[in-house]
């Protein structure tokens, strides 16, 4: 049986967002930037949970964080942890956060 899509359906044209991210496309250049770099370390810290094979309350030991925030990072809660706060949990899970300016 062949499917034909109804007359009544409208096609929605798909346009291309910013090539640096989705936060390019929602927010103002200097929150958007904020938000990519907390974004990637949140990635990061999430990548080295899933690979230490820790419980959370030992990576959370070895952090020197909660158990819940713990369990932040691995739902990805970005609204919870300021830039901050992510460069040095990076720099304590021994990921070695560094910084790149493009003009």
């Amino acid at each position: 049986m062949s499917r034909t899509p109804s007359a009544s359906k409208k096609k929605i044209p798909v346009t291309r967002g910013d090539p640096r991210g989705a936060f390019h496309d929602l927010f103002d250049e200097d929150e958007a930037a904020e938000l990519t770099m907390r974004a990637e370390l949140l990635r990061g810290l999430h990548a080295w949970l899933a690979n230490s094979g820790a419980t959370q309350t030992a990576a959370a030991s070895e952090l020197g964080i909660t158990q819940a925030r713990i369990s932040d990072i691995k739902r990805g809660k970005i609204s919870s942890f300021s830039l901050d706060l992510l460069v040095r949990l990076a720099a304590r899970a021994g990921l070695r956060p560094r910084l790149r300016l493009a003009a």
